[in-house]
């Protein structure tokens, strides 16, 4: 089970930090990857990390390498990649950051590109389906979208860090997230702080 891939998706909701991250925690935790992302990432990478993706995707590789495990990124219009199809095993998929668009192309089944594939790929094989969205505040038609894919089986974990494990930097918060989504995953990782370790 451990040497199955996990499907990581980036869109370009803001909140990249936790994307990037995720991907970082599973390769060290030698968990391979499978990267699908959306176009728009490229000007998240700029405006929120300071780096063009391409430095981001390259430092990912070289720590896949370390780890002796691979991260596969394809196109979203590469529907030959595994992750298009059930008959590929998979520990699941991770759509972080999410936007209200994708989490609802994907409640709809209406997506067009190999990162919605992948997701309905997960809900209709009951694989595990996290999408982590960032946005507030939040619409109607953006609850009831996620109460829809809840209904699917998909787990829901907006990006909503804790703050009792008493953050002194935005990569604690952001570890507490992506602790989370490990934790979801059956991924064994200790990121932070459990509640009730603060002593």
């Amino acid at each position: 089970m451990n040497n199955l891939p996990i499907t990581i998706a980036w869109t370009g909701a803001s909140g990249l930090a936790y994307g990037v991250r995720l991907v970082e925690v599973l390769l060290r935790a030698a968990v391979p990857v499978d990267l699908v992302r959306s176009a728009a990432v490229d000007q998240t990478a700029i405006a929120e990390l300071g780096s063009p993706l391409a430095d981001v995707l390259a430092g990912l590789q070289c720590a896949a390498a370390e780890a002796g495990v691979a991260l596969r990124e394809f196109g979203l219009t590469e529907f030959s990649a595994p992750v298009a199809s059930g008959s590929a095993p998979s520990r699941g998929m991770v759509v972080c950051p999410c936007t209200m668009s994708t989490l609802a192309r994907i409640a709809t089944g209406t997506g067009d590109t190999l990162l919605h594939r992948a997701a309905d790929v997960c809900l209709k094989d009951r694989r595990p389906l996290i999408l982590v969205p960032r946005e507030t505040p939040l619409a109607t038609h953006h609850l009831e979208n996620m109460t829809r894919l809840s209904r699917n089986g998909a787990v829901i974990l907006p990006a909503m860090p804790g703050f009792y494990h008493r953050p002194a930097k935005v990569g604690d918060l952001v570890d507490f997230i992506v602790q989370r989504i490990a934790d979801q995953l059956g991924v064994a990782i200790e990121l932070t702080d459990r509640w009730g370790d603060q002593g």
